[in-house]
Formats: C-alpha cells, sequence, structure tokens
C-alpha cells in the first residue's frame, strides 16, 4: 500500500503559512486513505502558486497551460474512464482563465474532480486581483478596488450542472482530507473550492477572517436540495462561508452517457481515406 512518502517529490517553496502546505497534506493523505499509488491516479495542474505543487505531489501528472488545466483533465478522463482524475489550480486559472473550460466541464458533469485554491489574488504573480476576491478589493492590480461584481464560483458551479459542490477550508486539515476523498469518489463533475489564505499579498482574508466566519454544515443539511444549496452559495455576499457539501446529486457523468449513445452504423461504413493526396484532391 502506498504511503505519504510514495506521493512525495519536492520539498515546497510555497511561503511560510501558506494554506498551499495544508492543501498539500490533504491530497496526499486522501489519496493514501482511498487506496490509491502514484501510477492510479491522474492529476492536472494549472499556473501559478498552486500549481507549484507539480513538484511537491508525486502522481500520473500533467503540468498544463494557465487556464487549460480542465480540458486537459476532461481528455485524460475520455481516455481512461476508469481513472481518478483530479485538477489541481487556482481562482485565478480555474475561474478566470480558464473559467469557460469551468462552466463547460460543470454542464457536461465530467467526471473529474477539481480542488480550487481560492486565495483571492494571483499569489506567484506578486498579488493581482482573482475574480472571486471580494468588491472592493485593493490589490497590485485595482489600487482603488476592485469594481466588478465577484465572480461565485459555488453558484456557477451549482447553476451550470456540477453534481457534486462543496466548500474546505485550508486551516482544517482533517476535514478537507474527507471533502477531497467524497469528491472523487462522487461520479460526475466535483468542485471542492478551498478557502486559502495568502499570507503575504492577501491582508484581509486571513486565517483569523476565515475562522471568524466560517461554519460547518451539520447533518441536519439536506445536500440533495438544489433550492437550498443555491441559497448557501449567496451568503458569499454577507461574509458567511459554509463547510461542507452544499450539494450533491447522482446522475450519469459525460463518459457514461456517451456510452449509452445508439451506434450509427453509417460511420462505420463510410470509407477511411488511406491516402492523404486524395484527401487533398477532394479539396481541390
Amino acid at each position: 500500500m502506498a504511503t505519504q512518502k510514495d506521493f512525495s517529490g519536492y520539498t515546497g517553496t510555497w511561503c511560510p503559512g501558506c494554506g498551499d502546505w495544508g492543501i498539500g497534506v490533504a491530497i496526499k493523505s486522501a489519496f493514501v486513505q482511498m487506496g490509491m499509488d502514484p501510477s492510479s491516479v491522474g492529476v492536472v495542474f494549472d499556473i501559478g502558486c498552486s500549481g507549484n505543487m507539480n513538484d511537491v505531489l508525486n502522481a500520473y501528472a500533467i503540468h498544463g497551460l494557465h487556464g487549460r488545466s480542465v480540458p486537459t483533465a476532461v481528455g485524460m478522463k475520455l481516455a481512461h474512464h476508469k481513472m481518478p482524475v483530479v485538477v489541481i489550480g487556482g481562482d485565478g486559472g480555474l475561474y478566470g482563465e480558464g473559467g469557460n473550460h469551468f462552466l463547460h466541464a460543470s454542464r457536461g458533469n465530467h467526471d473529474i474532480t477539481l480542488i480550487a485554491h481560492d486565495n483571492s489574488v494571483y499569489g506567484l504573480t506578486t498579488g493581482q486581483v482573482a475574480p472571486d476576491a471580494q468588491k472592493g478589493y485593493k490589490s497590485k492590480s485595482t489600487p482603488q478596488g476592485m469594481i466588478e461584481v465577484s465572480l461565485n464560483p459555488l453558484a456557477l458551479a451549482l447553476t451550470q450542472g456540477a453534481s457534486f459542490v462543496a466548500q474546505g477550508f485550508a486551516g482544517d486539515v482533517t476535514a478537507l482530507i474527507e471533502l477531497i476523498k467524497k469528491a472523487i469518489h462522487h461520479k460526475g463533475f466535483s468542485l471542492v473550492n478551498v478557502l486559502q489564505p495568502c499570507v503575504t499579498f492577501n491582508k484581509v482574508n486571513t486565517y483569523q477572517y476565515y475562522m471568524q466566519r466560517i461554519y460547518t454544515l451539520d447533518h441536519s443539511y439536506d445536500r440533495t436540495n438544489y433550492k437550498l444549496a443555491l441559497e448557501k452559495t449567496q451568503e458569499f455576499n454577507e461574509e458567511k462561508y459554509p463547510i461542507g457539501i452544499l450539494y450533491q446529486s447522482d446522475r450519469p457523468a459525460y463518459h457514461e452517457q456517451i456510452a449509452h449513445l445508439p451506434q450509427d452504423s453509417s460511420l462505420r461504413e463510410r470509407p477511411a481515406f488511406r491516402d492523404f493526396g486524395l484527401l487533398i484532391d477532394d479539396f481541390v
């Protein structure tokens, strides 16, 4: 059985106190507890501080382009249905640069798990504002405060068809491990949005800030209630942050639906082009 050491690469270069340390431990612990080994799980890393986990986490992995980790993961899953596929990225890469891919992976219910590092900034490029930061947030790119409406990733995933929507906190590794395990086990598109303080560039959303505002969804909460889940996603505007599974539904994943599509015999009857020259002649 694999251990955390098997999943460990180089020592991280994150700032002391960065939430990435806790997230990294949670991911490796979840893999070990699920009985995985580095060659049995596919991982796609985005760019940024979260993407530096590519050096820290040993797995069957790809370091994708900025914002393009999600479609790469979708391709991995379509090619290998039985392999768990995980995306590790920041809020800038997943919700900003790759927001279109995030949206369409949700509506397709692709069987991949997104672990999003939500720290409200582009940390690797020294603290520019991310799209899910609070309105009015001041950064190098918004010195007078962000004027746009904050992107709500939980609401976006939910309304676009994601079948598993959850939120964790980098300061509570034990609870985060369980969330990640449940997300990977779920068949369909899974989002785990991790509230992650950036101790260097974000002086607003600190560990203390979150500890005063987060609360855990208890066993009485009905995670199958779509309307209730949607209401919970709006608490973002009130600076209240529910931790746990906000919504979970059981419906076929994208690759499962493809497998049940009726076969078109006419496609098999079309002659294959064996000569590239003949193919070109058709367009001349």
